[in-house]
Formats: C-alpha cells, sequence, structure tokens
C-alpha cells in the first residue's frame, strides 16, 4: 500500500482513526523546524531545530523522533504564495514529503503562509530576544503549522 501524502485534512483523519501523536515540521533551506502534538490532537508544542544536511542524514534524525515519541502521522508545512499559487519551495516541500514516505505514515501538507509571522508575534509577546528568536523560530513556525492542521482535523477549522 502506498503511503498517503495529501493536502487533504479528512483524508489525513481517516488514515489515522484512533489518532496519534503527530510531528509538525517546518522545512527551511538551511534548517528543519520541529513540533509535536499529543495523541488527543489538542496542542501543538515546538521542539528541536535541526540542521538540514543530506536527505539520508535528515531521515535519520527525524526516524528517531518518530520512534522516540511513536509519532502515527506528519504534517509538513506547504508554502504557498499569498494567492494560493505554489513556487518552488512548495515543490520542494512536496519532493521532501514524496521522499519521506519511507517512513511509513501519513504525511499531511498543510498551508503555512503567515505561520512564521504568527511565530515571531507569539515569540515577541514572550519578550524572547532577537538573538534567541532566531534560534527558536522555525520550531515555533512547526508548531503554528501543526496547531493550524490540529485544528482542522478536530473540527476547529476548515
Amino acid at each position: 500500500m502506498d503511503t498517503l501524502v495529501t493536502t487533504a485534512a479528512a483524508d489525513f483523519r481517516a488514515a489515522l482513526p484512533s489518532g496519534g501523536a503527530l510531528l509538525g515540521l517546518d522545512l527551511g533551506t538551511q534548517t528543519i523546524g520541529t513540533a509535536f502534538c499529543d495523541a488527543g490532537w489538542r496542542f501543538a508544542s515546538p521542539g528541536k531545530t535541526l540542521n538540514r544536511g543530506k536527505f539520508t542524514a535528515d531521515i535519520a534524525l527525524l526516524a528517531a523522533l518518530v520512534s522516540e515519541r511513536t509519532i502515527k502521522g506528519l504534517v509538513i508545512g506547504l508554502p504557498r504564495n499569498m494567492d494560493g499559487s505554489e513556487g518552488p519551495r512548495a515543490q520542494s516541500s512536496r519532493a521532501y514529503a514524496r521522499n519521506l514516505a519511507t517512513l511509513g505514515l501519513p504525511i499531511l501538507l498543510w498551508d503555512e503562509r503567515w505561520s512564521t509571522a504568527s511565530a515571531e508575534r507569539e515569540l515577541i509577546a514572550q519578550d524572547i530576544s532577537r538573538a534567541k528568536r532566531a534560534g527558536r523560530i522555525d520550531a515555533a513556525a512547526a508548531a503554528v503549522i501543526l496547531q493550524g492542521a490540529i485544528d482542522a482535523l478536530t473540527g476547529g477549522i476548515v
């Protein structure tokens, strides 16, 4: 059976009838922000920011996180343009998701427009210094992406 890679929250939810912990990813050119949610899909929390390297190194790090946290599905930010169209970065995220399908977990590509700006505002509201924000922004953005997805999965947002 092929691993599900979709932009449809309903299809992703159907692939996970019992819920389960999810791993959210914000793919940057140099880093990967991670976030996790509980098995009941109530809240997302920022995780680590990983340095991006060759894909084989990336997938080894992500596979370790999946195993360590008993992850049941992945939510990957899909960087769409403001008009909803997809450019080269979105295509790169889709390709990365297809490659991550080897983990055997359902993958939801979630619109990440405004996620970094939202994460930045939240870190500023927490009075986190500019230097510390730089190291946390990708994981915070991953948490924003994951929270948006779990809100949709649980009926909070369509």
